[in-house]
């Protein structure tokens, strides 16, 4: 009843019925000359391994190699993931409770979609509720610069009982680097 047209779908069942193709093709809004909106968003997911977190960290290059995904599509598709991100960016509440490490990962998931490094701290009453947080630095693709002067500028400047250091890793290896273990116990010390 709805094949090949997700905005009907949309409007009948809801805007969870849709497969991620569909979102996309909706995006995507038109075919080109020789490919269909529906193909187009097919390419596009197959050119991110299918999965949405791969796709978040296209950029217009290279959503724009795509054939049909010209400028301006490939511009919607960013702004969309940009719009998610700081979606979740609002949602962060200065008097969360800290009590273990996935509440820490909820208020930085979004960092998991970015292409490059940032250096970010939370800092934390005696409680464990949260004051602030702050970004330190954004850096490249393997690394960016941590200057232990600003963080403590930032917690001292706020009478923090407590700081959590967080950045990302664009590669997806969770495990610490060399740099990431030095700049810790230089922190810690």
């Amino acid at each position: 009843m709805f094949e090949g047209k997700p905005k009907e779908k949309l409007l009948e069942r809801g805007v969870s019925s849709l497969s991620n193709a569909e979102l996309i093709e909706i995006l995507i809004n038109t075919g080109v000359r020789n490919a269909t909106a529906s193909e187009i968003a097919n390419l596009v997911l197959k050119r991110s391994n299918g999965t949405l977190s791969d796709l978040a960290r296209l950029n217009v290059h290279d959503l724009t190699q795509i054939d049909g995904i010209g400028l301006s599509k490939a511009v919607g598709i960013i702004s969309t993931f940009e719009l998610g991100r700081r979606r979740y960016s609002e949602s962060f509440s200065p008097s969360e409770k800290i009590d273990c490490s996935s509440v820490v990962y909820g208020l930085f998931r979004d960092l998991a979609d970015l292409p490059h490094e940032t250096f970010w701290i939370l800092l934390l009453k005696k409680n464990n509720t949260v004051m602030a947080k702050k970004k330190i630095s954004e850096g490249g693709v393997d690394g960016t610069v941590v200057d232990v002067k600003i963080i403590l500028k930032h917690a001292l400047g706020m009478l923090s009982s407590s700081i959590i250091l967080i950045h990302n890793h664009p590669s997806g290896n969770p495990s610490p680097s060399h740099q990431d273990i030095a700049i810790t116990k230089k922190i810690k010390e």
